[in-house]
């Protein structure tokens, strides 16, 4: 991994994103999201994960990060273990998945191909984390985490989208309670 993207400093925010295996749109179900909600809940109540900013697009992840606990990459780690294990059984489990066998084929197909997998890889290996060191960074990746599914066509308004802070920034309780960034 490159030294550009490492956690260096935890007492510093930083701007996380993780993607699906192949960019595979699996979060396009509600059910696949609120696994990823519920664990986020859990990392902040157990592990001192401080959120500041998220949004669950299809086949990505976009967080604002801070920690008061455990360091930010052992807190990931148990995070995309711990969701990949939840959502491959959600899937494998789930009766109206048209897409379960494809789904899970590309999955088995990714962890075959890397060496640190047991045959099965539901995350792609990067987190690229980026250290939010000053306000007009913070702004930039807030907006840009916000207005993630207005540039790709799922809501007019960043407001409007569920899976997102975007909420709370609004004013709206979100499924997350966040730290607002002033």
């Amino acid at each position: 991994m490159s030294v550009k993207y490492k956690i260096r400093d935890q007492s510093k925010l930083y701007f996380i994103s993780f993607a699906v295996v192949y960019w595979l749109d699996v979060f396009i179900r509600n059910e696949y999201k609120d696994i990823l909600v519920d664990n986020l809940k859990y990392c902040q109540e157990k592990k001192g994960l401080e959120i500041y900013a998220w949004c669950i697009m299809t086949s990505h992840v976009h967080l604002i990060i801070g920690t008061n606990g455990e360091n930010m990459e052992d807190i990931l780690r148990d995070f995309k273990s711990f969701t990949s294990k939840c959502l491959k059984k959600a899937i494998t489990e789930n009766p109206v998945e048209s897409r379960k066998e494809w789904l899970l084929w590309m999955m088995q197909r990714a962890g075959n191909k890397n060496s640190n997998n047991d045959s099965f890889q539901f995350w792609q290996q990067d987190n690229h984390p980026i250290e939010l060191w000053d306000n007009y960074m913070m702004e930039q990746k807030l907006d840009y985490t916000h207005n993630n599914p207005v540039v790709a066509g799922i809501v007019d308004e960043p407001m409007h989208y569920l899976y997102s802070s975007a909420r709370d920034y609004a004013g709206v309780k979100g499924l997350i309670d966040v730290k607002l960034i002033e």
